[in-house]
């Protein structure tokens, strides 16, 4: 029997995923209001995640967090910023100064992300050889 993160069994959360969306289906909820679509396209977002990481060791100003973050553009980091705003994960502080200042923070829901998320990325980083392995594989034969 194999063992996930957490001590949490790959049966067990198997089982508790399975649940969750038989749940959803037998409420019969259209695909576009299950519960947590819109937030697993949140998070699953991957500047969403790399800003939530980044926010995670602080508050940090916006520049920042474009210097964090190289690849992404000002654009993203705006808007990613507004959507994290929106979903209550972070929070944005203007300080009266000249020119005003703007950091943002994880709230304390943001915070709670934080753990699934490092569960996420320590399975990308030891998955990642082998993803890239299939990926060849499936690209040759195609």
């Amino acid at each position: 029997m194999g063992q996930g993160e957490a001590g949490v069994t790959i049966p067990a959360a198997s089982a508790t995923l399975r649940g969750a969306l038989a749940d959803w289906r037998h409420e019969g909820l259209p695909n576009g209001q299950c519960p947590v679509r819109g937030v697993l396209d949140r998070i699953g977002d991957k500047w969403s995640t790399l800003i939530l990481g980044t926010l995670a060791a602080g508050p940090h100003r916006f520049s920042a967090i474009k210097r964090a973050i190289p690849e992404i553009s000002k654009r993203m980091v705006a808007q990613t910023l507004r959507d994290l705003e929106r979903d209550g994960l972070i929070a944005r502080t203007v300080f009266p100064t000249k020119p005003p200042s703007v950091e943002y923070r994880l709230t304390p829901l943001g915070e709670t992300i934080l753990e699934p998320l490092a569960v996420v990325v320590r399975w990308a980083d030891r998955s990642h050889a082998e993803i890239e392995k299939a990926r060849s594989a499936f690209d040759r034969s195609g």
